[in-house]
């Protein structure tokens, strides 16, 4: 009933991007600045990455964000989802950092996994399960 969201982004490209929009200094990696990177981190995944389920827009819920390797995971969560047939994405994250910016989209329902890639400009994907 609950729907996850994860969106791993190179930490370095991240940062640059977070600087250049919110015109802050930005370390995604300091535990003393966790809650302020938190908020601006759920601000522009949330303003980048828009979920649609059976056409209507879903409403994410931001759970947090951690380092792995040389990437920043960020969770999101979606509730009350009765069943997943169809879903739509919109996903923009990183184009204004990089004209040449592609993003992998992988999506699994009742265990069957569908993948594709978005290449700048392109910023939807839809799947049927």
């Amino acid at each position: 009933k609950t729907l996850e969201i994860s969106c791993r982004i190179f930490t370095d490209d991240f940062e640059r991007t977070l600087r250049k929009t919110y015109n802050k200094n930005i370390d995604l990696l300091s535990a003393r600045e966790k809650e302020s990177m938190s908020i601006l981190v759920n601000d522009y995944i949330t303003r980048h990455l828009k979920i649609s389920l059976e056409g209507k827009t879903a409403s994410m819920h931001f759970i947090g964000y951690e380092q792995a390797e040389e990437a920043i995971i960020s969770y999101f969560e979606v509730d009350k989802v009765v069943a997943v047939k169809n879903i739509s994405i919109i996903n923009d994250v990183l184009y204004g950092y990089k004209k040449e910016q592609m993003s992998f989209i992988h999506v699994t329902v009742d265990g069957k996994r569908k993948s594709s890639k978005l290449n700048n400009p392109d910023e939807k994907i839809s799947f049927e399960f």
